[in-house]
C-alpha cells in the first residue's frame, strides 16, 4: 500500500501501480451491458469507503469504487490530508476520487495530483449535511450549475494536459430538486460542460433516508440523459437491483448503506444478509490494508445485525453483538470471531 507522499518514489516503478488504472470507466459500463447486467458501484460514504472494504467489495462483483468525500481545498494544500484521505495498493479496484469542491481552480490542482492514480474524478452534488451545504459543498451545488459546468470543463482540461482524456472520467453524484424541471436544467448544463457519466440520488436535500427514494423522479431524469446514469438509494439486495433498472432505465446501480451491511450483496448468490465468509475476507483486507479499530468494530456491527438492519443478517445475536463491541484490541476481536463461528459448525 502507499500514499500521496510516496509519488516520488513511484517514478519509474510502474509495476507497483494496480492494472484497474488502465480501465476507463465508461468501459465498464459496457462490460457490464455485455453481460446483461447494470454496473455495480460502491458509493462514496464517509469513514467507510476505505481501500480495505473497497478492496472486499470488489472481491463480491463490485465494477467500481468510490472513495470518501475527499475536501479538494485541503487536499491540495496539506501532505498529512492526501495521506489521510486517499491511499492505493497493487491490488486496487477502479477506483473514482469523489471530491468536495467549489471552485474551478481547485478541482484542476486536485485533478492533477490525483489522475495518476485513480479512474475518475466526481464532483459531490448531493451531500445534504448541513456543514457542506454552508459552505457551498454537496447539495447546495445543485443551484449552482454554472459553477458545476466550469469545474467540470477544468478538470476534464487537466485530464487532457495530462494525456488522460481518452483514459479517466469526470463525473457528477446528484440529488433531484422538488421541481425536476430544475434537476433536467441541470443534467443538460453539465452534459453541454462534457460530464462522463451522472449517479441520479432519488431524494431531495430535504429527503430524509427513511423515506423511500424517488425512481420515477430517477426515470424522468435519466431520460433526459445522453450519457451513462446510474440510480442511488435504497439498494440493499439483488432485487432492489433490479427494480432500479426496471423502473428507471439507468444503465448502473450505486449501493450505501446496503453494502455496509453486506458486501457481497452483488454476487449471485448475495441473499438477504451478509455470510461468514464476506466477514472473513472484510477482516483479511483489513490486516492488509489496516484501518482504525474502532472503525473495524463499527463496519462489523453493521455486517454482523443490528437494530438498524435492512435486510436482517443473523451472524451474531444481540448479546453477542454487545460482546463484540465490546472488544478492545484487533487480537481479542479476532478470537471472539474464530470463537463464534467455531461454535456456529458444532
Amino acid at each position: 500500500m502507499f500514499e500521496m507522499s510516496d509519488i516520488d518514489s513511484l517514478n519509474g516503478e510502474e509495476n507497483l501501480f494496480p492494472p484497474s488504472l488502465e480501465i476507463n470507466p465508461l468501459k465498464l459500463f459496457d462490460i457490464a451491458k455485455s453481460q446483461g447486467r447494470p454496473l455495480y458501484a460502491a458509493a462514496p460514504m464517509v469513514r467507510y469507503s476505505k481501500l480495505a472494504f473497497r478492496e472486499t467489495v470488489a472481491q463480491y462483483g463490485v465494477d467500481l469504487t468510490w472513495t470518501p468525500m475527499i475536501l479538494a481545498k485541503e487536499f491540495n494544500r496539506s501532505l498529512a490530508a492526501r495521506d489521510s484521505d486517499f491511499t492505493l495498493s497493487p491490488s486496487s479496484p477502479p477506483t473514482i476520487a469523489q471530491l468536495g469542491v467549489n471552485s474551478p481552480l481547485e478541482i484542476s490542482r486536485c485533478t492533477t495530483l490525483l489522475s495518476p492514480f485513480i479512474n475518475g474524478i466526481d464532483i459531490n452534488c448531493g451531500c445534504p449535511q448541513s456543514w457542506a451545504c454552508a459552505e457551498t459543498l454537496g447539495a447546495a451545488l445543485m443551484h449552482k450549475r454554472e459553477l458545476v459546468a466550469s469545474m467540470i470543463t477544468s478538470a476534464q482540461s487537466s485530464l487532457h494536459s495530462l494525456g488522460y482524456q481518452d483514459k479517466k472520467t469526470v463525473s457528477v453524484k446528484i440529488r433531484i430538486h422538488k421541481d425536476l424541471r430544475e434537476t433536467v436544467d441541470f443534467v443538460r448544463t453539465v452534459q453541454e460542460a462534457g460530464v462522463d457519466f451522472i449517479t441520479i440520488h432519488g431524494r431531495m436535500r430535504s429527503t430524509p433516508s427513511s423515506q423511500p427514494v424517488n425512481l420515477e423522479a430517477i426515470k424522468v431524469v435519466a431520460e433526459h440523459c445522453s450519457v451513462p446514469t446510474l440510480s442511488n438509494g435504497d439498494v440493499f439486495t439483488l432485487s432492489d437491483v433490479k427494480a432500479h433498472v426496471e423502473k428507471t432505465g439507468v444503465d448502473g446501480v450505486m449501493a450505501a448503506r446496503g453494502l455496509l451491511e453486506n458486501p457481497g450483496m452483488f454476487r449471485k448468490d448475495g441473499g438477504e444478509g451478509c455470510s461468514w465468509d464476506v466477514v472473513e475476507v472484510f477482516m483479511n483486507e483489513v490486516a492488509r490494508r489496516p484501518i482504525p479499530f474502532k472503525l473495524v468494530v463499527h463496519h462489523l456491527s453493521e455486517m454482523v445485525g443490528s437494530d438498524r438492519s435492512q435486510r436482517g443478517s443473523t451472524l451474531l445475536r444481540k448479546e453477542e453483538r454487545k460482546e463484540m463491541m465490546a472488544c478492545l484490541s484487533m487480537g481479542e476481536l479476532i478470537d471472539f470471531l474464530d470463537g463464534v463461528r467455531e461454535i456456529r459448525r458444532l
